[in-house]
């Protein structure tokens, strides 16, 4: 069994950005700048913001956070967008997801310009997805594929098994691995709430994502010896042994699971850092136009 080390190859990749970012600026050109939207006080939110900034940092772009409070109105925040949407000093921009339940998320995200969604999450960078086009790709499930190709981990006519099919992880990393590329190029079973036989599903799995949000759903009846095993789930559990009191827990029961894997990601430290690394490759490509022209 070998350890997907996330933070490792995070860290590389970040390495990687910086060196670009000062090849464009010693060539006269302008740091990359993302910005960061914030709305209310989110413990989880603002600890992934703080991330978001430090990384920015590390690669050498430049960083704004825009915050509002919970009650601002949903008008007040999509005329930001739309400042956002026309500073051409801004390459790309997040609005930090959970919002307030008075705001519509969706109606937020479409007015997103799509070539400063270095979320991914714009339908237009979705449908371009879908049908295999350059676009912003979902930063999670783009993450899950870096570390794929890192590792050398063989994908094509592989049998992958997601189990969750949510749009921000499930169906996307779903459509990434069935596409004609590498990593790519897997026969893909999507699992979710009204699947009856998972388990059986999952004994088939040669790569197995789980993204459910459901702490130790896949046990180790659940997944075929030599089966790449990669858990995206990142749930706060109680324990009293740690002085927060809560630990990090995954959807896989890592302890029992991982000595039947050829490779397994940890929970932390696992797919977590990709997530951010692959916002600021995203934020590089949209500050240098390789996907959409300004």
């Amino acid at each position: 069994m070998q350890m997907i080390d996330g933070k490792t190859v995070s860290a590389q990749i970040k390495e990687e950005i910086a060196e670009q970012v000062k090849e464009i600026v010693s060539a006269g050109g302008r740091r990359p700048h993302l910005v960061g939207v914030l709305v209310g006080h989110d413990g989880g939110s603002e600890s992934y913001m703080a991330s978001k900034v430090k990384a920015c940092e590390q690669c050498g772009f430049r960083s704004s956070l825009i915050r509002f409070d919970e009650n601002v109105t949903q008008e007040t925040l999509i005329a930001e967008i739309h400042r956002l949407n026309e500073d051409t000093g801004v390459d790309g921009f997040i609005v930090q997801l959970p919002l307030p339940r008075h705001i519509n998320a969706q109606a937020v995200i479409e007015a997103i310009d799509y070539r400063k969604d270095v979320d991914g999450f714009h339908p237009i960078n979705v449908g371009r997805l879908s049908i295999g086009l350059p676009c912003f790709r979902s930063a999670t499930p783009s993450g899950i594929l870096m570390l794929l190709e890192r590792y050398g981990i063989e994908t094509r006519g592989k049998h992958c098994v997601v189990l969750g099919r949510s749009n921000i992880v499930g169906k996307p990393v779903a459509t990434m691995l069935m596409q004609k590329a590498n990593p790519g190029n897997c026969t893909v079973t999507v699992c979710h709430s009204a699947t009856p036989n998972i388990k059986e599903l999952t004994l088939q799995a040669d790569i197995l994502i789980a993204a459910l949000g459901s702490p130790n759903f896949v046990t180790e009846d659940m997944v075929k010896e030599g089966a790449v095993v990669i858990d995206v789930g990142t749930t706060r559990v109680e324990d009293a042994t740690r002085e927060r009191g809560w630990r990090l827990c995954g959807d896989v029961d890592f302890e029992h699971v991982a000595p039947h894997c050829s490779f397994i990601t940890p929970v932390p430290g696992g797919v977590g850092p990709m997530t951010i690394v692959s916002l600021m490759h995203n934020t590089l490509l949209a500050a240098k136009h390789e996907i959409y022209q300004s």
